[in-house]
């Protein structure tokens, strides 16, 4: 029985539909409808602080968080939808991984990007046309 189940808790002999995650809002699964709103809730609430303090009342700042939370969800699952359409579901994820790999390599080892052949230029199978 253990050798049917992967390293990640999925399991081999079920059918691949049924390894997904599935999609909760806006076509976002659960991972990513956290990160959307975590995202945004704390652009709102740099926002709500910065507008309190020039309009000097606190009641903004949950105003600001609740609006950026549910602005970022709408705007945000569209577009990761529109992103993630006709692509293989591990594409955003393998995206990020190379994008922290080139741009942030500190941080590469957290994501396991230092696997990943992050190389561009002419590849070659040294193979020549024979006679």
């Amino acid at each position: 029985m253990t050798e049917d189940i992967r390293t990640d808790g999925t399991v081999l002999f079920l059918p691949h539909r049924l390894n997904r995650h599935p999609v909760v809002v806006r076509g976002l699964t659960a991972n990513e409808l956290w990160v959307c709103a975590g995202l945004s809730g704390l652009l709102g609430l740099a926002s709500g602080v910065a507008l309190a303090m020039l309009l000097a009342t606190i009641a903004i700042v949950p105003t600001a968080i609740l609006l950026a939370v549910s602005a970022g969800i709408f705007i945000g699952g569209g577009a990761l939808r529109r992103l993630k359409r006709g692509r293989p579901e591990t594409w955003l994820y393998r995206r990020l991984q190379w994008w922290i790999a080139l741009r942030l390599p500190a941080l590469a080892t957290l994501t396991d990007g230092q696997r990943l052949v992050t190389r561009s230029g002419y590849w070659s199978t040294r193979r020549g046309n024979a006679p």
